[in-house]
């Protein structure tokens, strides 16, 4: 399968660190942005556009279009599916997002946390009321489990992320623990499933 990964996250661009890319996209002869490509995967995001230190300051038109360009103006091939990654919250990206583009589904993910899962909630009803169908829930940094003794503790709190799922009517779709090594491959650009693919985390 074919599969892009559009960085929508304007604000905070991580895709490029977490799949070790560097670099700016060329441009074909039609004037489009070739997006770059690690482990088979086409990746595209602001961070390949501007300098790594730089923050974005834009207000909503402004990140409305840049939105719009990174879908529109990108030559993705034939792909199968494409990934959006989006920030946290309902605002002007995923409504730009969630209008200008059909989407298959959406995927929430919250720690266990109260907080975290206030916004995952309201990011839930948000694709609901745009009729984007909610494919079900992940629960991130569900456990973290102590490396020398092997004792579990619920660092963000226990099944919040599950309990949220059973408000919702959805489907929990995972777990991912907070594992030293997911930190760690993540931040040399080499994801676990990829540099470890048989490890428990």
């Amino acid at each position: 399968k074919e599969v892009g990964l559009l960085d929508a996250d304007i604000y905070g661009p991580s895709i490029p660190k977490m799949m070790n890319l560097k670099g700016n996209p060329e441009l074909t002869p039609k004037n489009l942005m070739r997006p770059l490509k690690n482990y088979g995967i086409a990746c595209m995001s602001m961070g390949f556009l501007v300098e790594e230190t730089v923050p974005v300051v834009w207000r909503g038109l402004m990140v409305m279009s840049a939105v719009e360009k990174l879908l529109r103006q990108v030559d993705w091939g034939q792909l199968d599916y494409l990934v959006i990654d989006m920030p946290p919250g309902t605002g002007d990206v995923q409504l730009s997002v969630s209008q200008n583009i059909p989407i298959a589904g959406a995927v929430i993910i919250s720690t266990p946390q109260d907080v975290a899962l206030l916004d995952a909630h309201k990011g839930a009803e948000m694709f609901r009321k745009v009729h984007v169908p909610v494919l079900g829930l992940v629960q991130n940094m569900s456990v973290f489990q102590c490396p020398k003794c092997k004792h579990e503790t619920h660092i963000f709190g226990a099944d919040g992320v599950r309990d949220l799922a059973k408000t919702l009517g959805l489907d929990i779709l995972g777990d991912i623990p907070l594992h030293v090594n997911i930190r760690e491959t993540c931040d040399s650009g080499q994801p676990i499933v990829i540099s470890q693919p048989q490890s428990d985390a």
